[in-house]
């Protein structure tokens, strides 16, 4: 097994890996940026080396700081988490050539389904569902004109190297496709470096599911059921599920045979995520697929007793899964409730000093944070401070010990989500499981009426 591991990430996630690590008799080292130089990660890990100033670009996005801290600290292996640099296939590249194991897929994976376009022309190759789009990026304003009046208004525009929810619009009628086709291209070239975008059907009020796999370097490939990621705001997900209350046993099927189709025509290997759109007729469409561990993968965990960051050590080291798909299966219902440090009226971020905080345990009671009393919230990176998971028998007694567990959670000297997600806890939509991926923008209209507290 590995010796040392660098984790190239910070907070929560970061925190994450070293749990996993300690328990595999794994040593640590947390690479940090100077603004995260008090961070739990950096005293947590066996070790911790500087890598930059708070800037992201300076810091974890630098091949070059994060190779030198792998090589300087002796670490034979890096584990990316999510976001940063983990579905950099260039990254991924480097380690290798320096003899230093990516905990991830290969390179070769990550690019195929990295670049959006030609992740959706894969997944047609491999005869899984996708949403009518466009053939390929939109490269003029003709390719544009042509593939929406083809495809039928209302459209959406996405950058073909995006994610977290940035480089997409929504187009309703020609006359506004080319500010928006502009728009999308200035947003995909300063987010991610590449102008390419290309085009889908938009689908209206949909629900977000997405299936989580494993695959190893051996040919073994299981899935581990599906969640419901359909509560988000501005494409970012703020409450997820597992299982999802809208598949029954065939469709769940269906789905979870998609994804394995797919990760087999790859030959995926290491932890991943393929994304679907399902609609209100009960079909689904496959959207993108995430090369890398997931923020919610904690939902997963809790309903297939399978630990994730741990099979993706086991897996980057060589080793082959440890079961089959017969061995897994769904136990009780888990939701997760991202906590982020935003003002919960405005959404704008809330930067500060906590000033006290306790956080809620109890059975079935999962933290995932890294922040404590007294810790700075820096100005540098996502709002997200943590994340609340429960686990019960069933969706029902799930949903009221989520009710009792952000009840407990206090936090002082900045503002956060707390009420918010309290009050959808608390609401007969998300009760009766009746949510799509505008949920939040109903939600928000129907109580605007109600500020939102804390």
């Amino acid at each position: 097994m590995f010796k040392k591991i660098l984790i190239a990430n910070r907070g929560e996630i970061a925190l994450r890996i070293i749990h996993a690590c300690k328990e595999m008799g794994i040593r640590t080292v947390a690479a940090h940026s100077t603004a995260d130089a008090d961070s739990l990660p950096v005293k947590m890990a066996d070790q911790a080396v500087c890598i930059g100033p708070g800037e992201a670009s300076k810091s974890y996005l630098s091949v070059p700081a994060l190779i030198s801290a792998a090589e300087v600290t002796s670490c034979d292996a890096v584990h990316p988490g999510y976001g940063f640099l983990s579905e950099n296939a260039g990254f991924a590249e480097v380690c290798g050539e320096c003899n230093i194991t990516f905990i991830g897929p290969s390179p070769e994976s990550i690019r195929l389904m990295g670049n959006k376009s030609v992740a959706r022309e894969t997944a047609v190759k491999a005869g899984v569902p996708v949403v009518p789009g466009s053939d390929g990026p939109i490269e003029s304003e003709e390719t544009a004109k042509e593939a929406a009046g083809r495809i039928e208004y209302p459209v959406i525009l996405k950058a073909s190297a995006g994610g977290g929810g940035r480089g997409m619009r929504i187009v309703h009628e020609e006359a506004e496709l080319m500010d928006s086709l502009k728009l999308v291209q200035a947003e995909a070239g300063a987010a991610f470096g590449d102008k390419a975008i290309y085009m889908e059907k938009f689908v209206a009020n949909p629900r977000h599911i997405e299936v989580q796999v494993l695959g190893d370097k051996h040919g073994n490939i299981v899935h581990l059921f599906e969640r419901d990621c359909s509560i988000q705001r501005r494409h970012q997900k703020i409450i997820e599920e597992a299982p999802s209350v809208a598949l029954d046993q065939a469709l769940r099927e269906k789905m979870t045979s998609a994804a394995l189709t797919l990760a087999h025509h790859i030959k995926y290997y290491s932890a991943g995520t393929f994304e679907f759109l399902l609609d209100s007729k009960g079909k689904f469409y496959f959207m993108e697929m995430n090369t890398r561990v997931q923020v919610e993968h904690p939902v997963t965990e809790m309903i297939t007793d399978v630990d994730i960051i741990k099979e993706q050590i086991k897996v980057a080291y060589g080793m082959p899964l440890g079961f089959s798909q017969k061995d897994v299966s769904i136990f009780g219902h888990s939701i997760e409730c991202r906590v982020n440090a935003e003002d919960p009226e405005k959404f704008v971020p809330s930067t500060g000093t906590i000033t006290e905080l306790h956080l809620p345990g109890g059975p079935g009671v999962r933290i995932d944070t890294a922040v404590y009393q007294g810790y700075k919230i820096p100005q540098y990176y996502d709002s997200m401070i943590g994340k609340v998971v429960v686990h019960a028998h069933t969706r029902v007694e799930a949903i009221h010990r989520m009710r009792r567990a952000l009840g407990e959670f206090h936090i002082s000297g900045i503002r956060t989500t707390l009420p918010l997600l309290l009050k959808i806890m608390h609401s007969e939509e998300f009760e009766k499981g009746e949510v799509s991926t505008r949920f939040i923008e109903d939600f928000l209209s129907r109580n605007a009426a109600q500020p939102t507290a804390g």
